[in-house]
């Protein structure tokens, strides 16, 4: 039997090529790349321009069913979906989004793949990369600290210190820094007030550099951003304290997308990185237009389960960028169907049809969520070796009986050669034209029919409920023409509900709407439910206990 290796071991052994040859790959010649040492590189924007005339390969989407402790695997088929289509002899490209610390060092872990499907350098990836989050960060707090300056020398644009809304950013997880108090100390210090800090993942900030298409449009983007309002609640924007242009500066090199390599040298942008629970969950537009210019099919995912990532990549994504997906893939396992069966973590060694057949509500739920967006589906059984042939064939056939084919594949385990029928069934579904995208809802559709039509069609909620002060939030950002805007549903990722405890397919809730916030330069309209935080905590033992350096100056405890 072969000794198990950890995911940080199979990509330290990892035989990289050296990045020009994988720009190669896609055509991109050497003068086009910058590299950041020998295995990653941004791609020149110069480059990036002209490839505008070119034909678009087929994008397929890969989500998954919501995420439960067992682990689904989502990055990981990605990844290894991408070496499948490239090994039946596709030239196919990944896109998936960049690592926030937070999760790396919490409980959640990096998003690099893992076992024989990942990206590398693994460490790199999952740590600082090549700064495009320090840059965010760096851009969100200047307009903080020029926000607070501009109020101390004068406030000549006489903002309402009480109706500031920008908060502080930091790429970390930190419980203690959700609520504080600024400027304290003193007449030196400023004008005291409340604020708080957001992890850098759910930065508007983030959001614009994941939507915009060019450098024009990200710094149009940044001076759209809403910071504060004055006393008669007209809005003041970053443009106003003339913020935009120094923040475009110090988002110029991170607008670029970064280019990498899988384990089977393979191409793959990662770049952007928003959460899909507390944001819209999708690599960069930038980054997937140039992968669709340069190969023929193009592998991305969106973040968490389908009901928040594969909903914001159609409603949001999709609709802003103009792209149209050819397929869609759901991650599932066995073990979170037992999970979302009833069963508990420490049992899912043990067979039980019944858990598995009962939980595969949830995917089912997902599977018709995809449908009504036109996506053709396939289903890919992320394998685990303690499935047996029993619950897989309860899988496969309960996706049969909604007319999906569901797919085992063992990439983890095998690399590309695991996923190979996978990859030959999604290039035909993609071929075969059958999609037909279209958004959930219309533009002209009310901010308040919005969330109620992604509550109703896509949680099977009965109602929404809100404070009439949020009520008047919305309809205050429809008189001041957003009402237009997609809704960006910030919720807890584990259920279709805003109770994480509450798996499978429960419907008839109610979803409760805490607060909402306006991302003007994203774009959309951010919709907080139940107790979901935008800065999470760190757990009692979080995973940095165990990341260290061996004696060989190694990292160890990555995952």
């Amino acid at each position: 039997m072969a000794e198990f290796q950890s995911d940080i071991e199979i990509a330290r052994a990892a035989r990289k090529l050296p990045i020009r040859e994988v720009a190669q790959k896609l055509g991109i010649a050497e003068e086009h790349i910058v590299p950041y040492g020998h295995d990653k590189a941004k791609i020149e924007a110069g480059f990036i321009r002209g490839l505008k005339d070119r034909p678009d390969g087929k994008l397929i989407l890969v989500t998954a069913v919501n995420p439960t402790p067992a682990g689904e695997g989502k990055t990981t088929t990605t990844v290894g979906l991408g070496d499948g289509l490239n090994r039946i002899g596709k030239r196919a490209a990944v896109c998936i989004r960049e690592a926030s610390l937070g999760p790396c060092f919490g409980v959640k872990g990096g998003a690099a793949g893992g076992g024989h499907a990942q990206v590398v350098p693994m460490e790199d990836m999952n740590l600082h990369f090549t700064g495009d989050f320090h840059a965010i960060t760096a851009a969100h707090n200047l307009l903080a600290a020029l926000l607070d300056n501009h109020i101390y020398w004068g406030n000549e644009q006489k903002i309402d210190t009480r109706r500031v809304v920008w908060r502080r950013v930091m790429d970390m997880n930190d419980r203690s820094l959700r609520e504080i108090v600024t400027s304290l100390g003193g007449v030196a210090n400023g004008y005291p007030r409340e604020s708080g800090f957001d992890i850098t993942v759910a930065s508007e900030v983030m959001a614009i550099l994941c939507l915009a298409i060019d450098l024009a449009d990200l710094e149009k983007r940044l001076g759209d951003i809403i910071v504060a309002y004055r006393s008669d609640k007209s809005a003041v924007f970053a443009r106003d304290i003339k913020a935009d242009g120094a923040m475009a500066v110090l988002l110029k090199d991170a607008m670029q997308p970064n280019l990498v390599q899988t384990l089977e040298n393979n191409p793959a942008f990662v770049h952007g990185g928003p959460f899909a629970n507390i944001a819209h969950g999708c690599n960069s537009v930038v980054a997937t237009n140039t992968a669709l210019k340069l190969a023929d099919y193009v592998v991305t995912e969106a973040g968490f389960g389908a009901d928040l990532g594969a909903e914001k990549f159609f409603d949001i994504k999709c609709r802003k960028a103009g792209l149209s997906p050819a397929a869609c893939v759901i991650v599932a396992t066995v073990r979170s169907m037992k999970m979302n069966g009833g069963i508990a973590k420490d049992d899912l060694g043990t067979e039980n049809v019944a858990a598995v057949t009962k939980g595969c509500a949830n995917l089912g739920r997902h599977i018709e969520n995809v449908g009504l967006f036109g996506v053709p589906v396939l289903v890919a059984i992320n394998h685990f070796a303690t499935d047996t042939e029993a619950e897989i064939e309860a899988v496969k056939a309960y996706c049969a009986s909604l007319g999906t084919e569901a797919v085992l594949c063992r990439h983890w385990a095998q690399g590309s050669a695991g996923i190979e029928e996978l990859a030959g069934k999604v290039a035909a579904l993609a071929d075969g034209g059958t999609a037909a995208f279209a958004p959930l809802y219309a533009e002209e559709m009310s901010l308040a029919d919005k969330i109620e039509t992604i509550v109703r069609r896509i949680y099977r909620g009965a109602a929404v409920s809100m404070d009439r002060s949020v009520a008047a939030q919305l309809a205050d950002f429809t008189a001041k023409g957003y009402g237009h805007l997609p809704i960006c549903m910030a919720k807890t990722q584990y259920s279709f509900t805003t109770d994480p405890a509450l798996r499978g397919a429960p419907e008839g809730h109610t979803v409760h709407v805490r607060e909402v916030r306006l991302a003007a330069g994203a774009g959309f309209v951010v919709v907080i439910c139940g107790d979901v935080m935008t800065m999470p905590g760190l757990p009692r033992s979080p995973s940095s206990e165990r990341i260290f350096l061996n004696e060989m100056g190694q990292i160890e405890g990555l995952f």
